[in-house]
């Protein structure tokens, strides 16, 4: 599977800047917006590439969760397909380890994670046991993973256009959004380029109004949006998820550290047997090692208790993959943020 390098460099930009209007990216990569827009439906189109917005599951604002799923093997088909259709399960994995699944969950709170998920797994025939780590602090998340692909003077103009982006900033979350914005987050879900007056039509509201909603949403830091690229395309096929230990005291020196890895695409501190995650993207089965070296080495005094390679992604935060890593156009959005999600 391959992608030609001006697919791979707009992918990177909205990479950095997943809402970013064609005539800014036209900046950047020196070709005319309208090519850039006809590329870019191109690529959507066949499910190689999308633009998401999915929950940010920042502990201090909602629960995030890492479920071990063991099962019957006769039954895991079946096991898979409920799990993906449960919305809260953002992410569903298969692995090659003693952990038949991987899944990501994300809730509004711990009671919901009982009431929502926990509930439907017990009631799932096939599901033989499962096991959860809690994310008690996200340190990097999968929005902040990079392609190489832009030369020095496309990513200086890049980061230029990235200081005005970042002028707004993001508020406070002093306060629930109310439903009449909530609404919004299925549609951005499906895609995360949205405009408001497209989000308008369908809600059936005013495109002003809708702008203000949108606006406040944006703000608000209870979503992340980034440019998803099927893996198949990326160069980085295999997926591998550490449990780690890290020294108490030691959880952010650890994390600045894997951030100059840039196969890393997320590291969280967790609760459970093992106080902290770590997921990368690699070229081979034969990277694994080389991995656990720069992570040892990163971190002096870190240990590797398990890792888990990762046969197949059926779900990515809430968009369904066919076999070949590319975007199947449904998507199981996680809805809304209430006590009992």
């Amino acid at each position: 599977m391959e992608l030609g390098e001006e697919d791979l460099a707009l992918i990177q930009v909205l990479q950095a800047h997943p809402r970013l209007g064609w005539a800014d990216a036209a900046r950047v990569l020196g070709v005319h917006a309208t090519t850039l827009a006809a590329r870019w439906e191109r690529l959507r189109a066949s499910g190689s590439a999308w633009v998401t917005a999915h929950l940010a599951g920042d502990p201090r604002q909602m629960l995030l969760a890492f479920v071990a799923v063991d099962c019957d093997m006769n039954l895991r088909d079946s096991v898979t397909a409920q799990l993906a259709a449960i919305p809260e399960i953002v992410t569903v994995e298969e692995a090659a380890s003693n952990r038949d699944l991987m899944l990501t969950v994300i809730t509004g709170s711990l009671e919901g994670f009982s009431t929502n998920v926990v509930s439907r797994l017990k009631a799932i025939k096939g599901l033989t046991k499962y096991q959860t780590a809690l994310c008690t602090r996200l340190h990097t998340s999968a929005d902040e993973w990079r392609l190489n692909i832009l030369d020095k003077s496309q990513l200086a103009t890049l980061r230029s256009l990235g200081q005005g982006l970042s002028g707004a900033g993001r508020e406070a979350a002093t306060a629930p959004l109310p439903q009449s914005h909530l609404d919004l987050l299925p549609y951005l879900a499906r895609d995360g380029r949205a405009t408001a007056a497209e989000i308008a039509r369908d809600l059936e509201r005013h495109p002003a109004t809708v702008q203000r909603q949108l606006n406040r949403v944006l703000a608000s830091g209870l979503l992340l949006f980034r440019c998803e690229l099927a893996q198949g395309y990326s160069s980085f096929p295999v997926t591998c998820q550490w449990f780690a230990n890290v020294p108490a005291g030691r959880h952010e020196e650890a994390a600045a550290a894997f951030r100059t890895i840039s196969n890393v695409r997320l590291s969280a501190s967790t609760t459970g047997a093992t106080n902290f995650v770590i997921i990368m993207w690699l070229q081979s089965l034969a990277d694994v090692m080389t991995a656990e070296l720069a992570l040892q080495q990163k971190v002096p005094g870190i240990e590797l208790v398990e890792s888990v390679v990762m046969l197949r992604t059926v779900k990515r935060v809430g968009w369904m993959l066919n076999e070949d890593t590319t975007a199947s156009g449904a998507v199981v959005h996680p809805g809304t943020l209430g006590a009992g999600s």
